[in-house]
């Protein structure tokens, strides 16, 4: 049934389509019994999914990427389709309207996405409230096991000697009200943002942010978003720095810059121009980082791993290289609303084939 679906609505503007499609659901879900239906249906809720991470219980290993509800405008409808975790973000101190669009490009022949949104984000101030919202409306109920991350990053106009206070604004700013955080400096679509991922750059942002959140009562979970195209000399002075600033977990990976073995004819591929590619093409390199943290960390920085899960079978070849979650994003798209679900169901099959 998606497929069919899906063809219609590739036939208009990326963008213009998930706002529609996700303002439309959101409407639906403001009937509480249809949201319960809704649930129903997508969720998949077996106890041998249920992972503990981060101080976290996660109801299921399956989560939705940063990028995709950049405002938490739908936790509620997203926990309805059976996320067990979504993040929200990336997040910025001011709000800022990003990149001009066009900005979201489909390359349906590679099961793949270019995006170069720029952080565009209602600012912390306004998702704050929402955020509170959320916390307030889960409260109502134990039935809502939802984790939020909250997913920070600088303004553009912010230089990068400044960029330390930023991500201190939105640190504090969504501590009350997020589960987890994630630093994000491997955007590829604000301009010098990478140069952060430079390990003392990273140290000053880090270590400021580790600084504030011991002196809480309750700590929060810290993790650090990564780039897929880091060389791994890069890659080492990220573990080092990860293990020197006792980072709760890595977050590997963000969207490439690399448009090597596309399908997707050249022309269009130059037509499109810059931004962060996702999707299958990803799947192979982010793995490979992922791996690689894995092996020379011997597990000790638990990695969540982003990039090309589009099925259950890429999750599980996710989990088999030691990730500890997954996130989906592009998947989302191409896959549907089941993706969820179909994972979840894929991989609760392997557990109980080795426990028979």
């Amino acid at each position: 049934m998606y497929p069919v679906i899906r063809k219609f609505l590739f036939l208009f503007s990326p963008e213009g389509v998930h706002h529609f499609v996700m303002r439309m659901l959101k409407f639906a879900c403001s009937f509480e019994p249809f949201r319960k239906l809704l649930a129903k249906i997508f969720s998949y809720n077996n106890p041998n999914l249920q992972k503990n991470f981060f101080g976290l219980h996660f109801k299921n290993p399956v989560g939705l990427g940063a990028g995709f509800d950049k405002n938490a405008l739908y936790l509620r409808e997203l926990e309805a389709l059976g996320f067990g975790f979504v993040e929200i973000g990336t997040v910025t101190p001011l709000p800022q309207s990003g990149n001009e669009k066009p900005r979201l490009f489909r390359l349906t022949k590679d099961n793949a996405l270019i995006n170069r949104m720029g952080f565009n984000n209602d600012g912390v101030e306004a998702i704050k409230k929402r955020l509170e919202n959320w916390h307030n409306y889960k409260r109502q109920t134990t039935k809502h096991k939802l984790i939020t991350g909250g997913n920070i990053g600088k303004n553009k106009i912010t230089p990068n000697e400044d960029a330390w206070k930023d991500y201190e604004i939105c640190f504090n700013g969504l501590f009350d009200f997020v589960d987890y955080f994630v630093v994000n400096v491997s955007s590829p679509n604000t301009p010098g943002l990478r140069e952060l991922q430079e390990k003392d750059s990273l140290r000053k942002i880090l270590s400021h942010l580790q600084t504030i959140n011991n002196s809480k009562p309750r700590r929060k979970p810290l993790l650090l978003k990564i780039a897929p195209d880091l060389t791994k000399e890069q890659l080492d002075d990220i573990i080092a720095l990860s293990l020197e600033v006792k980072l709760d977990g890595l977050v590997a990976t963000n969207t490439t810059i690399s448009r090597e073995f596309l399908k997707t004819d050249a022309e269009k591929i130059n037509k499109i121009g810059a931004g962060g590619l996702s999707g299958k093409p990803l799947m192979e390199r982010s793995t490979e980082v992922l791996d690689y943290l894995v092996q020379q960390t011997h597990g000790k920085i638990p990695v969540i791993a982003s990039g090309g899960v589009f099925t259950g079978a890429d999750a599980k070849e996710k989990f088999d290289r030691g990730a500890a979650l997954v996130q989906v994003w592009t998947g989302f798209i191409y896959e549907g609303p089941f993706i969820v679900k179909n994972i979840c169901k894929y991989l609760a099959e392997i557990v109980n084939d080795q426990n028979k």
